[in-house]
């Protein structure tokens, strides 16, 4: 059994982490004995641990997970998984032109699929 869990650090701030063995883990980190990142943050506490068959598993979902916005991981603590999807959206525009013709070699999308891009940074 393998977890990935992510804690609220004392300025706010969510860390997201994977280990065998959750109990031990946090200790580790309540202690000032676990990453880097959490030792200058102390206290910590646990928001939400999803559990996983393996660890290489659990490592996967933590880097996932690492690379979402802050919305998005609270969207995950609080079971809203409907709102992750729409997440996943949020500052991206369709492209303006057809994909076949952005793309001619084809790579598997169909041919009314739209490809996303993101849109121009306005200053």
């Amino acid at each position: 059994m393998a977890w990935t869990y992510i804690l609220k650090c004392s300025d706010n701030s969510l860390y997201t982490g994977s280990t065998r063995n959750l109990d031990e883990r946090l200790f580790q980190h309540q202690q000032g004995l676990g990453a880097e990142y959490t030792r200058t943050r102390l206290p910590v506490e646990l928001l939400a641990a999803f559990e996983f068959d393996n660890i290489g598993d659990a490592f996967g979902f933590e880097k996932r997970v690492q690379g979402w916005s802050r919305a998005k991981k609270l969207a995950l603590i609080n079971g809203r998984l409907d709102d992750i999807e729409k997440l996943n959206r949020r500052g991206l525009r369709p492209a303006l032109v057809r994909p076949q013709d952005q793309n001619p070699a084809g790579r598997g999308q169909g041919p009314d699929e739209m490809r996303r891009t993101k849109r121009p940074q306005v200053e």
